[in-house]
C-alpha cells in the first residue's frame, strides 16, 4: 500500500505524514457510540484517510467512505505446521476400535464355543485317551495362538470351528501385519486442526483474534453456534497478523487472518529459515471480503482516489506488487505431509516402542504374579516334595 500512496500524493499533489492510532488498533464501536483505531480518527476527522487496507463492512460505513475495492480476500487459521509425531499406541492404528471389538467378541465367542463342545464329548475323551482337564484354559490358548499364528499341540475336535477361526485369523494377521507396515514406513502426518469445529474441539492450541478487526467483530455478533464458540473461547488478541507471525510459527497460539498476510508470513519463514512453520488451513473462515483504503466521509480526495485504484487495477500493476511480497511460498502451501521428502522411512526404536512398552509391560505384569504365587506358595507351607499316594 506505500508504492499505492506515493501514486496518491504525487498525482494529488499532496504531502502526508503517517500517523499511528494510540491503539494500534484497525478501529471498532464503542458502547458510547465513538469508535478505537485508525477508524476513530477517521470519525473524529483527525486524519483525511487511512491506508490500512480494511474489510468492508455496513457497521463500518456509518464512519467512513470506503475507496474502490483494492482486491477481494479470504480468511483462514493460521498455525504452527504439523510435523510427524510418533505415536506409543500406533501399533493399534491398522484398525478402528470397532474392528478390534468385534475381533475380541470373536475370540470370546470361539473360545466359548470350543469349551462347551469338548466339554461335551467326554466319552470320546475317555475312548481316544484325551485329557478333558483344564478345557476352558486349553481353549482360550489355542484360539490365542491360532489368531497370533503360532503353533499348538491341542486342537479342538470341531473341524468346523478350526478351520474356519483358522482361516479368520489368517486374514485378519495378513491384514494387520501389510497396513501396520505401510504406516510406519510411510507416516502420515496428522492435520488436527483444519477447521473451526477442529479448532473449538481441541484443547491444547489456544486462539486470538485480530484487535479491532473486521472479523473481530464477525466473531462477536455471530449467531452461528460455532463462530460464537471460538470468539468466547480466545485466548486473547494481537495487533495484526504479521506482528504475530513469530509467536504463531513458535507454536504460541493460533491466529485468524487474511490469506494475504498469511502468505506474506510464510515467505518471511522461508526465506529468512529455509524451512516451513507455517501452516493455512483448508477451510475459509471467511470467503471474498472486499478490501480498500478508509476516507473521511465528504472527502475531496475519494474520487480521483478511485480513478486511480481503477487504473492500477485495469493495468495489473496492484497485483504485480502483491506478488512481489509474496515469494518462496509453494513449498510451504504443500501439503504437510508432502514434507518428507525421502518417502519410506527406515524404522526405529521410537517407531516400535510402543509393542515392546506392552511387550515389558506383559512381563513384568506376569512376573509379579509368578512372585505372588510363590510367596503364596510358601507362606501355606509349601515344599518341592510331591505327596504320596495315600
Amino acid at each position: 500500500m506505500s508504492e499505492l500512496l506515493e501514486i496518491f500524493a504525487d498525482k494529488m499533489n499532496f504531502s502526508y505524514e503517517l500517523v499511528r492510532p494510540s491503539d494500534l488498533m484497525w478501529g471498532g464501536p464503542q458502547t458510547d457510540g465513538s469508535w478505537t483505531g485508525m477508524l476513530g480518527m477517521l470519525q473524529r476527522l483527525e486524519v483525511e484517510f487511512a491506508i490500512g487496507p480494511f474489510g468492508v463492512t455496513d457497521l463500518r460505513e456509518t464512519v467512513c467512505d470506503f475507496s474502490e475495492p483494492v482486491h477481494s480476500e479470504n480468511n483462514a487459521i493460521l498455525m504452527v505446521r504439523p510435523t510427524l509425531q510418533n505415536d506409543v499406541s500406533g501399533f493399534l492404528k491398522p484398525f478402528a476400535f470397532e474392528v478390534w471389538l468385534l475381533m475380541l467378541l470373536s475370540l470370546v465367542s470361539v473360545v466359548g464355543a470350543v469349551t462347551l463342545l469338548t466339554d461335551n464329548t467326554l466319552a470320546e475323551d475317555k475312548i481316544y485317551s484325551f485329557d478333558s482337564r483344564n478345557t476352558l484354559v486349553k481353549a482360550a490358548m489355542w484360539s490365542l495362538k491360532a489368531l497370533t499364528q503360532e503353533s499348538s499341540v491341542w486342537l479342538p475336535k470341531s473341524r468346523l470351528i478350526v478351520i474356519t477361526w483358522l482361516l479368520v485369523s489368517y486374514v485378519f494377521a495378513s491384514s494387520y501385519s501389510g497396513i501396520l507396515t505401510a504406516m510406519l514406513t510411510v507416516p502420515q502426518v496428522s492435520i488436527p486442526i483444519d477447521s473451526l469445529a477442529d479448532l473449538v474441539a481441541q484443547s491444547h492450541l489456544p486462539w486470538r483474534l485480530e484487535t479491532g478487526s473486521m472479523m473481530f467483530q464477525y466473531f462477536k455478533e455471530s449467531n452461528d453456534e460455532v463462530l460464537l464458540k471460538v470468539f468466547r473461547g480466545v485466548s486473547g488478541t494481537f495487533p495484526d497478523c504479521w506482528a504475530a507471525r513469530e509467536d504463531v510459527a513458535n507454536g504460541k497460539f493460533a491466529a485468524i487472518c487474511d490469506k494475504t498476510t498469511m502468505k506474506k508470513a510464510m515467505s518471511w519463514d522461508f526465506s529468512t529459515s529455509g524451512k516451513c512453520h507455517l501452516y493455512i488451513s483448508k477451510e475459509k473462515v471467511y470467503s471474498n471480503a472486499l478490501i480498500a483504503m478508509a476516507f473521511k466521509i465528504n472527502s475531496t480526495y475519494l474520487a480521483p482516489a478511485n480513478h486511480i485504484i481503477s487504473l492500477m487495477k485495469e493495468s495489473g500493476i496492484l497485483y504485480k506488487w502483491l506478488g512481489d511480497q509474496i515469494t518462496n511460498t509453494s513449498q510451504c502451501l504443500r501439503p504437510p505431509t508432502s514434507d518428507r521428502g525421502e518417502g519410506i522411512a527406515p524404522l526405529n526404536i521410537e517407531v516400535v516402542e510402543g509393542p515392546f512398552l506392552l511387550l515389558a509391560g506383559g512381563l513384568t505384569v506376569s512376573l509379579i504374579a509368578f512372585l505372588s504365587e510363590l510367596t503364596v506358595w510358601y507362606s501355606c507351607g509349601g515344599n518341592h516334595k510331591s505327596p504320596r499316594n495315600a
